[in-house]
């Protein structure tokens, strides 16, 4: 792999807690769904995904606009996935090696996932060009522009790559910030995956962890335009979705 390429330093052991005795894992969440999903059940199918692995969803914020429209979110877990398309279906960005998952990767490959392979920055410009086309089609796209997975006490920074499809599609991007909390309110790194986890192992922790919420807060739409390069577009993103540092600190010392 690319030196290059984003990473976060956050790992299972390092970053992640421990949960309590293991549930059972839903059948729901492990099995494939045949064929492509409706557009109009993509939002209530992504909801139920999430809580039959046991997580309460609370989404707030504003309504993501129709027609081309580029999702940027932070990211945590694989959660995320199916968090940001109860927001709006849109087709993910997602790296290569995801096609190989086990249920996961030939289900991504019938939704339309349009897939990055990290390993070859050459084939950076046409991700870029396939993500605007897209957008011009009047889809919504999710990105996470940190490139790599943090562990939701950490968090990286936003890569401008992306931004310049949403600039030459003339398109809004929708800021979506995403925070994991037990039913008490403090910060829950049991959902992330980070470093050498494996997808089971982050499932199993997940499934275990008892009352936990995902939290989903739909910032304001940037409107295109309104930056005049996709520089200033990734940081403007960045301070919508990434949540300050004071804040997630407040939270784990009160």
């Amino acid at each position: 792999m690319s030196v290059w390429l984003p990473g976060a330093p956050c790992t299972p052991r390092t970053c992640v807690e421990r949960t309590g005795a293991a549930a059972a894992v839903p059948p729901a969440v492990l099995s494939p769904v045949g064929g492509r999903i409706p557009a109009p059940l993509v939002r209530r199918w992504c909801r139920w995904i999430v809580r039959a692995a046991g997580v309460r969803v609370r989404v707030t914020g504003t309504a993501a606009p129709t027609g081309g429209l580029l999702l940027v979110a932070n990211h945590i877990s694989w959660l995320d996935i199916p968090l940001l398309a109860a927001v709006r279906p849109a087709r993910m960005l997602a790296k290569e090696e995801i096609r190989g998952w086990p249920v996961a990767g030939p289900v991504a490959a019938r939704g339309g996932v349009l897939f990055i392979d990290r390993d070859r920055l050459r084939a950076l410009p046409g991700t870029v060009a396939r993500i605007s086309a897209a957008l011009r089609d009047g889809r919504a796209v999710a990105v996470f522009p940190e490139g790599s997975t943090w562990c939701g006490r950490a968090q990286g920074h936003f890569r401008r790559a992306v931004f310049q499809a949403a600039i030459d599609a003339g398109v809004p991007v929708q800021p979506v910030r995403i925070r994991y909390r037990l039913a008490g309110g403090a910060v829950s790194t049991a959902p992330a995956f980070v470093g050498d986890d494996s997808l089971l192992a982050s499932v199993w922790r997940v499934v275990s962890t008892r009352g936990l919420v995902a939290e989903v807060e739909v910032r304001e739409a940037i409107a295109p335009g309104g930056h005049g390069d996709r520089r200033a577009l990734a940081r403007a993103a960045q301070r919508e979705a990434l949540p300050e540092p004071s804040a997630i600190h407040a939270v784990l010392v009160s």
